[in-house]
């Protein structure tokens, strides 16, 4: 008569530990219209351990919410013409009159020590980190409407209309760019934008490709011998 297989221990046996994931870390892109709210949904991804934001450089004006050093580094534009010189930048590119600009070595470091790197860059600048990291995930964020953009910008208060209306023209140039990217969420409820783009995430690390290799601790050569001591 067949033995009864004591599932319980098998499961102590076995552990819960059938694969190893890829070590390395996760490059994360996110794009969206100014006003959009990328800003807000970052800074509640990067709440979550082993995260890092990597900060753009940029020579545009310091508004009164920034904070050097965590919303931008500010320089001026004859030390960022000099920082391309140096080669310091992955990427670089010109928005609204101003130049931005992703600093290289550290966003190397941060990915092989497994540490997932968000970058909140331009279109352009998007496109140009796919083309040396193929396997960056792109998203990019909508507002719910334009007539809900405008409104966002508008309470901002930091804008003129010459400035808002700068902006949403290049709403529409940046919109038209969205085919660029893998993914879209349209930010009207916050706690879901999280939760999409966490989905995202989860993915991506669950992909075969992102796996190292399949770890069984019983070999198949040894699973008679293994059910019998049951």
């Amino acid at each position: 008569m067949r033995k009864n297989i004591n599932n319980d221990k098998i499961k102590k046996r076995i552990g819960d530990k059938m694969i190893e994931q890829n070590k390395r870390g996760l490059l994360i892109v996110i794009s969206a219209p100014s006003g959009t709210g990328k800003s807000t949904i970052t800074s509640e991804l990067l709440k979550t351990n082993n995260r890092y934001f990597s900060i753009s450089t940029t020579t545009r004006e310091k508004r009164s919410n920034d904070i050097e050093g965590v919303t931008y580094n500010f320089v001026s534009k004859e030390e960022f013409l000099k920082r391309i010189d140096e080669d310091y930048f992955i990427e670089y590119t010109s928005y609204a009159g101003n130049y931005y600009g992703t600093p290289k070595n550290i966003i190397e470091e941060k990915l092989s020590s497994g540490i997932d790197v968000f970058l909140e860059i331009e279109v352009e600048g998007a496109k140009n980190i796919k083309k040396i990291y193929p396997e960056a995930i792109l998203i990019f964020i909508l507002p719910p409407s334009i007539q809900e953009l405008i409104n966002r910008l508008q309470k901002r208060g930091t804008d003129d209309f010459e400035k808002i209306y700068k902006r949403l023209n290049k709403a529409y140039d940046e919109i038209k760019e969205i085919n660029n990217y893998e993914y879209v969420i349209v930010n009207n409820d916050l706690t879901k934008s999280i939760s999409d783009i966490e989905s995202i995430i989860t993915s991506h690390k669950c992909l075969v490709k992102n796996i190292n290799k399949i770890k069984l601790d019983i070999e198949k050569k040894d699973l008679e011998n293994y059910l019998k001591g049951c």
